[in-house]
């Protein structure tokens, strides 16, 4: 123990030495900039929720759209095996913004009502990176750009995702490379309009299904990609219900139906032969 204690400055010098000029922990994650990022416009405590729940779920929707954007890329490339762990990984961050309704449905319509009016034209409609999801995921509207005009810079960036294959279509060009027969209205279509069902489509992911073992990773990357719809299809229900249990029927501060907008978003589904085929097997 003598021993140990002698060596004991020493030893804490070089610590010292070897990471005094090393960034720290808040450094590396500029705490500072994210920690200060809370600005109330309002004096009421439970406004800090409410920017909260909505920065962080900004946060998790980056860290979507970067593995997304990497699987279609690996899809494309016919490294479907790479794609798996980054799809995991979205189903499992979906998994947390669904959660994350739950925090927020512990605000009160008396409580939203103390602040609301603050919020101006604001409002979770106006969420580009919410857009540039259903963009990766399939769902293409052009109209929904409109809400954007006014900064050209990320207009671009949504008008340049509008016009890309989605991870749905890069799945059907997969099925194309591995033999299947697809109809040209689907590999070369406009990306910027909405996916269709197609028969064609539904036939090769049926013969997937019904042969697991020749086709296993395009089986795999269809559970994928149904664990994904589905969870996304659960986070626009906590939405809507989140939202109805707080304002009711009332309109969105940025001028939307609210509620009855965001009912209709769940008549949309993801990737429709994977749950058609279904009924077929």
């Amino acid at each position: 123990m003598e021993k140990e204690n002698k060596h004991q400055p020493d030893l804490e010098k070089e610590i010292k030495t070897e990471f005094q000029n090393d960034m720290s922990y808040g450094d590396y994650l500029c705490l500072e900039k994210i920690l200060s990022s809370q600005h109330r416009l309002s004096d009421h405590h439970d406004e800090m929720l409410f920017i909260i729940i909505h920065q962080t779920s900004e946060l998790w929707m980056k860290l979507i759209i970067h593995e997304l954007s990497a699987a279609t890329e690996c899809i494309q490339n016919n490294r479907l095996d790479s794609s798996f762990k980054m799809l995991s990984r979205v189903s499992r961050i979906q998994h947390q913004l669904i959660q994350s309704w739950q925090v927020l449905s512990t605000l009160t319509p008396a409580d939203y009502l103390q602040f609301r009016s603050k919020l101006g034209h604001s409002s979770g409609f106006q969420s580009y990176q919410n857009r540039l999801i259903e963009f990766l995921l399939g769902q293409k509207n052009p109209q929904t750009l409109l809400v954007y005009q006014h900064n050209k810079e990320l207009y671009s960036q949504l008008q340049n995702s509008l016009n890309k294959p989605s991870i749905y279509d890069a799945s059907i060009q997969a099925l194309a490379n591995r033999g299947f027969s697809i109809n040209d209205s689907s590999l070369n279509r406009d990306w910027s309009q909405p996916y269709e069902l197609n028969e064609h489509v539904e036939a090769a992911w049926l013969k997937v299904y019904r042969n697991v073992d020749q086709y296993w990773d395009l089986y795999e990357l269809a559970e994928k990609l149904v664990d994904i719809g589905s969870q996304q299809q659960l986070w626009r229900y906590q939405h809507m219900s989140t939202v109805e249990r707080i304002i009711g029927n009332k309109k969105g501060t940025g001028g939307s139906s609210g509620v009855t907008y965001l009912k209709r978003l769940l008549e949309y589904q993801f990737f429709p032969e994977l749950w058609s085929l279904r009924t077929k097997l």
